[in-house]
Parts: C-alpha cells; structure tokens; sequence
C-alpha cells in the first residue's frame, strides 16, 4: 500500500508539473499580456476578493470526508446525499459575506458582475475539491490525479482557442472568466458521473440532517479559521492596492502585482506538493511516537536549498524575467513599457524571496498541523494577517505594488520564523549550529555565483541556469545535501 501511495503520488507531481506551469506561464501570462495590465489588474483584485472568503464554502468538510471515506467506504452514497446539502447552505453563507463585504467596500457594479461569476467559480471549485476527497477515500488515485487538472486541462483548450484561434476578435477578460466557468462545471458534472457510477445509482437523492452538518462544522471549525486568516494575509495584497488608490492607478498596480505574483505562485506549487508527501509521513511517525527531528531538518534542508537558489537568481535576473514573459500591449507607449517592465521587476525581485519563508511553512507548518497545533497556527495566521493589513496600509499610498511586497516579505517570514521557534518548543529540538553556518554559507555563495554570471559573456537565460547548475553543485560540496537524502524519504514512507 505505501508503494502504491508513493507510485501515485509521483503520478500526481508529474502531472500537476505538465499542466498547472503550462496554465499560469503560458496562458494566464498570455491572458495578461492581451488585455493588458489595468484590465488584468480589475480582474486580479475581484479574483482576490471572492478569494478571501473561500473557506466557507468547505469549512473542512474535504478533511473530514477524505479520512471518513477512507474507514468507511459504504458511507460514501450515505454521507454524499447530506454533504451536497451542506454544500449548497454554505454557499449561500458564502454569497451573504463576499457580496455584503463587496457593497461595504463600494464595488462598482461592474465589479459586482464579476464577482458573480468568480463566486460562482469559487463554489465549484470547493466541489471539485470535495468529490476529489472521495476518490482519495476510495483510494481511486488515478482518478483523483486526473481530476486534479482536468479543469486546467479544459481552460487551456479553451483559452488557446479564444486566443489564438481568432474566434471572439479581441480577447476581454470576461471571456477568461467565463472559460473557467465552463471548465470548472464540466469538471464537477464528470466527477459526479464517476461517483454515480461507482456508488451504482442514477439519481442521489438529497438529504436535510442538521445534527450531521453540526457535527461536521464542529469538527472542523479550527482549521476552518486558519485556512480563511491563511487566506486574508496571502491574498489580501491586490484588493487593497485596487481599492487604497485611485481607479486607474488601483487596477494597474494590480496588475503590475499580478505579473510577478504569478511566478511565485508558480515556485509554490513544487513546494505545496512536496507538504503533500510530509504530512501523513509526520503524522505517522507522531502517532509511533518517533523522533521526527531528523526528518524536519531533511525536510526542510531539501525545500530551501532550492528556494535560495530561486529567490537569489530571480533578484538578479528579474528585468530579464519580466521582459521576457511580458511584452509590450499594443495601447501602450514605450515610456508605460518600460515604467511597467521596471516597476515590475522591481516588485517580482523582492516579492520572490517570499518562496524561502513559504517553503520553511510547508515544513515547519506542515509539521504543527500533523500534530494539532491549530491553535498555534491561528494565533500566528492571526498575527500575520494584522501584520500584513498594517503594513499595507501604512505603504501602499506611497510605494504602491513595491509597499505590497515588502509587507508580503515582512509577513512571511515573521509567519515562517514563529513557527520555526514553536516547533523547537513543542518538540524539543536542538539548535544545529552546523545547519545553520552550512545554510548562511550557501546563500553567500549563491549571491557571489550570481554577481559573477552576471559578467559572463553570454545571453542572460544561460548565465542564469549556470547559476542554477552552480547552486545545486555548491549543494553538493557543502554537503547540505546529498543522494542519500532523497532516499531517506522514500524509507520512511515503506
């Protein structure tokens, strides 16, 4: 069973691999450079916003579904005609807050229409999510790897064709909303055709058990809070650049944030599916009453290493990154390139060493929620979403979508170094002096690496990925990792 867990979990990083860079790098980036930094920033800032209540549209109900399917698979038809019950209440939960905080933050009525149909997005996501929770139950993984970006796979056949296949003429950001509606619905319909068929019934008849929801939410309302205080302080930065200045100005430094926002979504991926292997390992040894203390520091040493490597190049290189990945609107003139092109760059150079302090989460983080820290984690969601609401205010008057990202940096790495000095409470582990000097020694060496390849006589993107081959060599020199590490991993989950 745990090969066939790591064969498919492989199966999964593969695939996210192939589909979900391709979506952000080449069609979201695509969608962008279309319709332009002020129209994707309007977009960007309701996207945001339908965002930042998310939560109440599961409440942890995917968690508790994923491990009581997995016990009790003959709960499935049961338990399925009250959750979509549930499911459609809290939409209506949903609905009431998003669009009552929207008339509190004067949205304008074309706002409001979009955020009708990124609400509804929203909600069908959080379904696919919870009949992905099934498939995992079940142990169909193949199934639920596939579902995992059948809905990406869609958006980008749809999105080519608009785009490149002269269909609609000029590209309008509604046509990407509306893509992702089309995509997200056909991926829900098949999903519940699967579980139809596997529970071997045509029609699920719905069940109203107010005990049954009680006790779900009741179980689930910790994590619950930290996943929306997680979200406010993740993705509040573009609603508050868009609404704290003017109109025109709000929705291009929106989009300005978006453009670099975008690769560091990109870099998070690796690192989120990486957390998706730790946890039950964690939690396993946890329940063994193992020393997990080896295991965090491999872990951790393992997902920085990379992050370093990333964030440094990236600081270097970013005017060369946006450049290439952002080219010129035809509306705009060469003097609004070039100020977007540096003030963006600008943005994405500092916003990238957020991947360090992210990644150090998806450890430490990881670690605290295996053991059922939650209270911890909302107390410290708490303190990085006041943090980051502060700050923002304080500098986006008058540093716009560079204050953003220094107050993302700020917040992320208070975020990821209270959370390192937790663990080391609540588990008792040591200071590793050797760690740390190997760690302050690689990023010394990545920084000198990337001054030195920056006088090198050859084009930008090959000096930068002889930065990257050099980091991975010093890596290896340093002995801050080696073969044998990625080994132990794969040990510890046979």
């Amino acid at each position: 069973m745990q090969r066939k867990f790591l064969k498919n979990l492989v199966f999964l990083l593969i695939l996210n691999l192939l589909i979900k860079p391709f979506w952000l790098l080449g069609i979201d980036r695509t969608v962008q450079n279309t319709v332009g930094a002020g129209e994707y920033g309007f977009y960007f800032a309701v996207f945001n916003f339908s965002f930042l209540f998310n939560i109440l549209l599961d409440l942890g109900i995917t968690n508790f579904n994923n491990r009581n399917i997995a016990q009790n698979n003959h709960l499935l038809k049961k338990h399925m005609s009250k959750i979509i019950v549930l499911k459609a209440l809290l939409f209506l939960l949903y609905i009431i807050f998003t669009f009552g905080g929207a008339f509190l933050i004067n949205y304008s009525r074309e706002q409001i229409i979009l955020l009708s149909f990124l609400g509804f997005n929203q909600f069908l996501l959080s379904f696919i999510l919870y009949l992905r929770s099934n498939f995992g139950g079940m142990h169909m993984f193949v199934t639920d790897s596939i579902m995992s970006v059948l809905d990406r796979t869609l958006m980008i056949i749809i999105c080519a064709v608009l785009l490149w296949g002269n269909v609609v003429g000029d590209f309008k950001i509604q046509y990407f909303v509306y893509a992702q509606t089309f995509a997200y619905s056909l991926t829900a319909l098949i999903g519940i055709s699967v579980l139809l068929r596997k529970i071997r019934t045509r029609i699920l008849r719905l069940d109203w058990n107010w005990p049954f929801f009680l006790m779900i939410i009741k179980k689930s309302f910790p994590f619950a809070v930290l996943v929306l205080l997680m979200a406010f302080y993740n993705r509040i930065d573009s609603v508050m650049l868009e609404r704290l200045l003017s109109d025109s100005d709000g929705a291009r430094y929106a989009g300005l944030y978006a453009s670099a926002y975008r690769l560091l979504d990109a870099s998070n991926m690796v690192a989120l599916l990486f957390s998706v292997l730790l946890l039950p390992i964690f939690a396993r040894m946890l329940k063994q009453k193992q020393s997990i203390e080896e295991l965090a520091k491999l872990s951790f040493t393992l997902i920085i290493m990379p992050a370093i490597i990333v964030a440094v190049g990236a600081f270097h290189y970013s005017q060369e990154i946006m450049e290439l990945l952002y080219t010129k609107h035809i509306d705009e003139t060469t003097a609004e390139y070039a100020y977007r092109m540096e003030s963006s760059s600008k943005v994405f150079s500092l916003l990238m060493f957020c991947f360090c302090a992210i990644s150090s989460t998806y450890v430490f983080g990881t670690l605290m929620t295996a053991n059922g820290n939650l209270k911890h984690l909302n107390i410290i969601a708490t303190i990085g979403m006041v943090l980051n609401i502060s700050l923002n205010l304080y500098l986006i008057p008058f540093l716009q979508a560079y204050g953003s990202a220094i107050s993302s940096v700020i917040t992320q790495f208070l975020v990821a170094g209270i959370q390192i000095l937790i663990v080391k409470k609540i588990f008792k582990f040591k200071i590793n002096y050797l760690l740390i000097s190997k760690i302050a020694a690689f990023i010394i060496g990545i920084i000198f690496i990337n001054r030195l390849s920056l006088e090198l006589p050859f084009a930008w993107y090959i000096n930068f990925l002889i930065t990257i081959a050099a980091g991975v060599l010093l890596s290896f020199a340093i002995k801050l990792i080696n073969i044998k590490n990625l080994v132990t991993i794969i040990k510890h989950e046979q």
